[in-house]
């Protein structure tokens, strides 16, 4: 990958970062995150391994990195809902933006899935608890009946579904999202109807 020096270093080096991470996540994918080595994301990336180095010095750096990155629109989600009124309105709006953001992290979900030992030694698996956690305060009433509970909780877990399940069935990525979207969303208009 030859290339003049022109553009700032600071978004070459964003690039290279994410390049790096999604070389990695790929790799993971293709060969297993335990077989796979630092040395062979180099290769396939076609840098050097210092060059590598100087973004990450390990595979769980990756990982964690890839993790932030992609769930920060979730962080953000629900700093914004917890200062959100309890109404419909914002509820649809929260379901609306995790759809979107969980679409954004998918690859990396699908990671999460496969290698369940991995996730459970990095620190990510309790981080995710943690943003779970988050989402589930944000989008139930704690008022409200149980039922309503469970549906509110249904439909974040349509959405987890939808990215593994439902990636089997025919249809288009985005179709799909939006008809799983649209379950979620019928789901927590119920739940507020009871309210």
């Amino acid at each position: 990958m030859g290339g003049t020096m022109d553009g700032t270093k600071q978004r070459r080096r964003g690039n290279t970062r994410q390049r790096i991470q999604d070389v990695a996540l790929g790799l993971f994918a293709e060969q297993g995150y335990e077989k796979t080595s630092l040395r062979e994301i180099a290769e396939r990336l076609d840098v050097t391994k210092a060059a590598l180095y100087y973004h990450f010095k390990t595979k769980e750096e990756i990982i964690v990195s890839l993790f932030e990155d992609l769930t920060k629109p979730i962080e953000e989600l629900i700093d914004w809902g917890r200062q959100q009124p309890h109404t419909l309105e914002t509820k649809q709006e929260i379901v609306r933006r995790y759809s979107e953001a969980l679409a954004g992290a998918s690859p990396l979900f699908r990671f999460m899935q496969e290698n369940q030992a991995t996730v459970r030694e990095l620190s990510i698996g309790e981080t995710f608890k943690d943003r779970m956690l988050g989402m589930r305060d944000i989008i139930i009433d704690p008022d409200a009946d149980l039922v309503d509970q469970v549906r509110c909780i249904s439909a974040l877990f349509t959405m987890h579904a939808g990215m593994f399940v439902m990636k089997d069935l025919e249809g288009d990525p985005e179709e799909k999202r939006k008809a799983i979207l649209e379950v979620a969303t019928d789901l927590i208009t119920q739940a507020h109807k009871g309210a």
